[in-house]
Formats: C-alpha cells, structure tokens, sequence
C-alpha cells in the first residue's frame, strides 16, 4: 500500500494543499495506525463470540401499558379551532 499516495489522494478530495512536513506526518501517522491494525489482525479469536459492546447492555425501559386516555371532546372543545377531531393551526409551511 502506497502510503504517501493515500495521503495525497485524500487531501485532494478535501481540497487540502499539505506541505512536505504536513504530508510525512500524516505518512508516519497513518502507518502506525495500519501497523497496529496489522497486529490486530494476528490475535487469535477462534472461540471468542462476537460482542457490540463492552458491556451487557439490555433494555431497561419499561414494557408499555395501554391506559384509558382522555375524551378528545374534552380537550378539542377548548381549541380555538377544531375539525372533525383534530386542531386546526395556522399554515407553518409556505
């Protein structure tokens, strides 16, 4: 993999003029993070099951619970304006 060139073709695309300096530190940059990627790579995981999180994370909300609600006639007779069961609001959208 041509390091150097990834540099140079990312900078491009963000439009990014990068001095020499600019360009071998990203270079040096970029393969120690390819360099530890690769070590990564050798870790032997047969057997160790696949996680999402580091923690068990499970759901804690609480399960839903159909209630009684209110007469919408109780709360559409103190609209200013209101049609065939729902509240009439002034146009938001041109």
């Amino acid at each position: 993999m041509n390091v150097q060139k990834n540099i140079d073709d990312v900078a491009k695309l963000a439009r990014l003029r990068l001095s020499a300096v600019e360009r071998d530190k990203f270079s040096r940059q970029l393969e120690d993070i390819l360099s530890y990627v690769e070590n990564l790579n050798e870790l032997k995981t047969e057997g160790v099951l696949p996680s999402y999180h580091v923690q068990e994370v499970k759901n804690v909300t609480r399960p839903d619970e159909s209630r009684p609600s209110l007469d919408p006639n109780s709360f559409l007779k103190h609209a200013p304006q209101a049609r065939d069961g729902f509240f009439i609001v002034p146009q938001v959208i041109e």
